[in-house]
């Protein structure tokens, strides 16, 4: 069987910046190790399968290692492909998916993502937090995700975390953050529970990050900056209780696969 495969960077507008994702459109659900075998296979932080539905598509998201409940930068690479290459008279989609229906939306030269936002709540930083990071975090939060919130741009920049001991910690994954330099908000995502030491531009995280900035900076409108070494650019919006993330893409290859 023969499968059509493109690859995107996204949340960048240039290629080698920003996340790669792979995107698979299928005409009906294969067996779920074969999805998760492609994926292992594409060794990329996210794979996105779709298979076109009654109404839009249903949408996919698998790690080298398991399937997620929801993905930001494969939903925006997709819906790159979608508009440009499966359906380009769209201007939004529909995405059925496990976190419920996503909208993407053409938003100029950008997709316009709506997704859900993620609460936490304050805990104290544990012993095991700080061994894991090496340093005490100014705050803590505790939702889907672990946050922990830093002094500075460059102290997130400079963390290196033991990707064992982050492991072990409450959450799926950590995010760290601070003020941005030239950004309301920068920050870093960890997440081995998904077999991604780290992820390089992270949407979901920001269903987190963008209610807590938001409260903090006293606006609901942001520029937020993912730190990684590829690094890459979001313009979010709180929208409680949803949130909204704005970004670019672009096309690193289109290929097929044999399965």
């Amino acid at each position: 069987m023969r499968l059509r495969l493109w690859q995107v960077d996204a949340f960048t507008s240039r290629v080698f910046a920003g996340n790669p994702a792979a995107v698979v459109p299928l005409d009906a659900w294969l067996p779920d190790d074969t999805l998760r075998a492609i994926a292992a296979e594409n060794n990329l932080s996210e794979t996105a399968f779709l298979v076109r539905e009654a109404e839009g598509y249903r949408l996919r998201w698998f790690t080298p290692t398991i399937e997620v409940d929801l993905c930001g930068h494969a939903t925006l690479a997709t819906s790159y492909v979608l508009f440009r290459h499966l359906e380009p008279s769209l201007d939004r989609v529909v995405y059925q998916s496990r976190s419920g229906p996503l909208t993407v939306e053409r938003d100029g030269n950008r997709m316009l993502l709506d997704f859900p936002e993620y609460r936490q709540e304050p805990i104290d930083p544990s012993s095991a937090l700080i061994e894991a990071i090496g340093i005490r975090p100014l705050e803590t939060y505790l939702g889907i995700k672990l946050m922990a919130v830093l002094p500075d741009e460059s102290a997130v920049r400079a963390a290196r975390p033991d990707i064992e001991k982050v492991r072990a910690l409450p959450g799926f994954g950590l995010i760290l953050t601070a003020p941005g330099d030239h950004s309301d908000m920068a920050s870093r995502y960890f997440v081995p529970q998904a077999g991604v030491a780290e992820d390089p531009v992270t949407g979901a995280a920001h269903c987190q990050l963008t209610p807590y900035w938001a409260a903090r900076l006293g606006r609901n409108a942001l520029y937020a900056r993912q730190v990684s070494a590829r690094g890459g650019e979001l313009w979010v919006e709180h929208r409680a209780p949803r949130v909204r993330l704005a970004g670019h893409a672009v096309q690193y290859l289109e290929g097929t696969i044999e399965v």
